[in-house]
Protein backbone atom coordinates (compact mmCIF):
# COMPACT_ATOMS: atom_id res chain seq x y z
CA UNK A 1 0.00 0.00 0.00
CA UNK A 2 1.16 3.50 -0.82
CA UNK A 3 1.76 5.70 2.24
CA UNK A 4 -1.17 8.08 2.69
CA UNK A 5 -0.21 11.58 3.91
CA UNK A 6 -2.74 13.04 6.34
CA UNK A 7 -3.27 16.60 7.45
CA UNK A 8 -5.22 17.11 10.66
CA UNK A 9 -6.44 20.68 11.08
CA UNK A 10 -8.70 21.63 13.94
CA UNK A 11 -10.42 24.52 15.66
CA UNK A 12 -10.98 24.18 19.40
CA UNK A 13 -12.88 26.44 21.75
CA UNK A 14 -12.78 24.52 25.05
CA UNK A 15 -10.11 21.89 24.31
CA UNK A 16 -12.52 19.11 23.30
CA UNK A 17 -11.67 19.14 19.60
CA UNK A 18 -7.97 19.43 20.38
CA UNK A 19 -8.13 16.17 22.39
CA UNK A 20 -9.83 14.37 19.50
CA UNK A 21 -7.35 15.78 16.96
CA UNK A 22 -4.39 14.71 19.08
CA UNK A 23 -5.85 11.20 19.44
CA UNK A 24 -6.16 11.02 15.64
CA UNK A 25 -2.58 12.17 15.25
CA UNK A 26 -1.35 9.52 17.70
CA UNK A 27 -3.31 6.85 15.79
CA UNK A 28 -1.40 7.70 12.61
CA UNK A 29 2.31 7.13 12.07
CA UNK A 30 4.23 10.37 12.55
CA UNK A 31 5.76 10.07 9.08
CA UNK A 32 2.29 10.01 7.54
CA UNK A 33 0.61 12.95 9.25
CA UNK A 34 0.82 16.60 10.24
CA UNK A 35 -1.37 18.34 12.81
CA UNK A 36 -2.10 22.03 13.20
CA UNK A 37 -4.45 24.31 15.09
CA UNK A 38 -6.50 26.03 12.40
CA UNK A 39 -5.84 29.58 13.60
CA UNK A 40 -2.08 28.86 13.26
CA UNK A 41 -2.37 27.11 9.88
CA UNK A 42 -0.25 28.84 7.21
CA UNK A 43 -2.42 30.21 4.39
CA UNK A 44 0.19 29.28 1.81
CA UNK A 45 0.18 25.55 2.64
CA UNK A 46 -0.41 23.47 -0.47
CA UNK A 47 -3.30 21.19 0.45
CA UNK A 48 -2.71 19.00 -2.60
CA UNK A 49 0.42 17.64 -0.84
CA UNK A 50 -1.90 15.59 1.36
CA UNK A 51 -3.94 12.49 0.49
CA UNK A 52 -6.42 12.97 3.32
CA UNK A 53 -7.43 16.16 5.12
CA UNK A 54 -9.12 15.70 8.49
CA UNK A 55 -10.92 18.84 9.65
CA UNK A 56 -12.13 19.16 13.24
CA UNK A 57 -14.35 21.85 14.66
CA UNK A 58 -16.69 22.81 17.46
CA UNK A 59 -20.31 23.65 16.80
CA UNK A 60 -21.86 27.05 16.91
CA UNK A 61 -25.42 27.71 15.80
CA UNK A 62 -25.73 24.15 14.50
CA UNK A 63 -22.64 24.11 12.29
CA UNK A 64 -18.88 24.55 12.23
CA UNK A 65 -17.33 27.68 13.67
CA UNK A 66 -16.67 30.57 11.26
CA UNK A 67 -12.92 29.93 10.89
CA UNK A 68 -13.57 26.30 9.96
CA UNK A 69 -16.23 27.21 7.40
CA UNK A 70 -13.74 29.47 5.68
CA UNK A 71 -11.07 26.75 5.67
CA UNK A 72 -13.46 24.09 4.36
CA UNK A 73 -14.19 26.25 1.32
CA UNK A 74 -10.46 26.13 0.43
CA UNK A 75 -10.48 22.35 0.16
CA UNK A 76 -11.07 21.03 -3.37
CA UNK A 77 -10.42 17.69 -5.06
CA UNK A 78 -9.49 16.01 -1.77
CA UNK A 79 -10.39 13.06 0.40
CA UNK A 80 -11.79 14.54 3.61
CA UNK A 81 -12.59 13.38 7.11
CA UNK A 82 -14.85 15.59 9.21
CA UNK A 83 -14.84 15.45 12.99
CA UNK A 84 -16.76 17.56 15.46
CA UNK A 85 -17.31 18.03 19.17
CA UNK A 86 -20.51 19.32 20.70
CA UNK A 87 -22.58 19.33 23.85
CA UNK A 88 -25.45 17.35 22.39
CA UNK A 89 -25.74 13.59 22.17
CA UNK A 90 -23.74 11.83 19.45
CA UNK A 91 -26.11 10.78 16.68
CA UNK A 92 -28.69 13.42 17.55
CA UNK A 93 -30.40 15.37 14.78
CA UNK A 94 -28.31 18.39 15.76
CA UNK A 95 -25.07 16.43 15.39
CA UNK A 96 -26.01 14.84 12.07
CA UNK A 97 -27.25 18.11 10.58
CA UNK A 98 -24.02 19.81 11.62
CA UNK A 99 -22.06 17.35 9.45
CA UNK A 100 -24.27 18.23 6.48
CA UNK A 101 -23.64 21.92 7.11
CA UNK A 102 -19.89 21.33 7.24
CA UNK A 103 -19.95 19.26 4.06
CA UNK A 104 -21.85 22.02 2.26
CA UNK A 105 -18.92 24.36 2.95
CA UNK A 106 -16.38 22.15 1.15
CA UNK A 107 -15.02 23.18 -2.22
CA UNK A 108 -15.64 21.18 -5.39
CA UNK A 109 -14.99 17.47 -5.91
CA UNK A 110 -14.30 16.43 -2.34
CA UNK A 111 -14.85 12.87 -1.19
CA UNK A 112 -15.87 12.53 2.46
CA UNK A 113 -14.28 9.31 3.74
CA UNK A 114 -15.92 9.44 7.14
CA UNK A 115 -17.28 11.51 9.99
CA UNK A 116 -16.59 11.32 13.70
CA UNK A 117 -18.67 13.04 16.38
CA UNK A 118 -17.80 13.35 20.04
CA UNK A 119 -19.73 14.87 22.88
CA UNK A 120 -17.74 17.41 24.84
CA UNK A 121 -18.02 19.82 27.68
CA UNK A 122 -19.88 23.02 26.86
CA UNK A 123 -18.19 26.38 27.20
CA UNK A 124 -19.00 27.66 30.73
CA UNK A 125 -19.70 31.16 29.35
CA UNK A 126 -22.41 29.68 27.09
CA UNK A 127 -23.95 27.76 29.98
CA UNK A 128 -23.95 30.94 32.05
CA UNK A 129 -25.85 32.80 29.31
CA UNK A 130 -28.35 29.94 29.06
CA UNK A 131 -29.14 30.15 32.78
CA UNK A 132 -31.39 33.16 32.23
CA UNK A 133 -33.20 32.32 29.00
CA UNK A 134 -36.98 31.75 29.03
CA UNK A 135 -38.31 28.29 29.86
CA UNK A 136 -39.95 27.91 26.42
CA UNK A 137 -36.54 28.22 24.65
CA UNK A 138 -35.11 24.82 23.59
CA UNK A 139 -31.78 25.77 25.23
CA UNK A 140 -33.34 26.64 28.61
CA UNK A 141 -31.91 24.95 31.69
CA UNK A 142 -34.72 22.40 32.04
CA UNK A 143 -34.28 18.90 33.54
CA UNK A 144 -33.43 17.27 30.19
CA UNK A 145 -30.85 19.91 29.23
CA UNK A 146 -29.26 19.96 32.69
CA UNK A 147 -28.83 16.17 32.48
CA UNK A 148 -27.31 16.46 28.99
CA UNK A 149 -24.98 19.27 30.02
CA UNK A 150 -23.76 17.23 32.99
CA UNK A 151 -23.15 14.21 30.73
CA UNK A 152 -21.31 16.41 28.23
CA UNK A 153 -19.02 17.72 30.97
CA UNK A 154 -17.52 14.23 31.28
CA UNK A 155 -16.38 14.12 27.63
CA UNK A 156 -14.25 13.51 25.73
CA UNK A 157 -13.34 10.59 27.97
CA UNK A 158 -10.98 7.67 27.38
CA UNK A 159 -13.68 5.64 25.62
CA UNK A 160 -14.21 8.53 23.19
CA UNK A 161 -10.48 8.71 22.50
CA UNK A 162 -10.34 4.92 22.00
CA UNK A 163 -13.22 5.33 19.52
CA UNK A 164 -11.11 7.88 17.63
CA UNK A 165 -8.37 5.27 17.17
CA UNK A 166 -10.92 2.71 15.92
CA UNK A 167 -12.34 5.31 13.54
CA UNK A 168 -8.91 6.10 12.08
CA UNK A 169 -8.19 2.40 11.61
CA UNK A 170 -11.54 1.99 9.81
CA UNK A 171 -10.77 4.91 7.47
CA UNK A 172 -7.31 3.47 6.74
CA UNK A 173 -8.92 0.08 5.91
CA UNK A 174 -11.36 1.87 3.63
CA UNK A 175 -8.48 3.57 1.83
CA UNK A 176 -6.64 0.28 1.43
CA UNK A 177 -9.72 -1.44 -0.01
CA UNK A 178 -10.32 1.48 -2.35
CA UNK A 179 -6.72 1.29 -3.55
CA UNK A 180 -7.08 -2.46 -4.29
CA UNK A 181 -10.35 -1.88 -6.10
CA UNK A 182 -8.92 0.87 -8.28
CA UNK A 183 -5.81 -1.22 -9.07
CA UNK A 184 -8.03 -4.06 -10.32
CA UNK A 185 -9.99 -1.69 -12.57
CA UNK A 186 -6.83 -0.67 -14.46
Amino acid sequence: MVLQRWLIVYSSNTGNTKKVAEAMYKALAKDESDICLLKEFPDDTELAEYDVIAVGYWLTRGGPDVLTKKFLSRITNQKVVLFQTHGTEVGSEHSVTAFARAASCLGDNCDILGTFACQGKINPALLSRRASIPADDPHAPNARNLKRWEAASQHPDQKDLDNVVEFIEAVKRKLKLREKYLAKRK
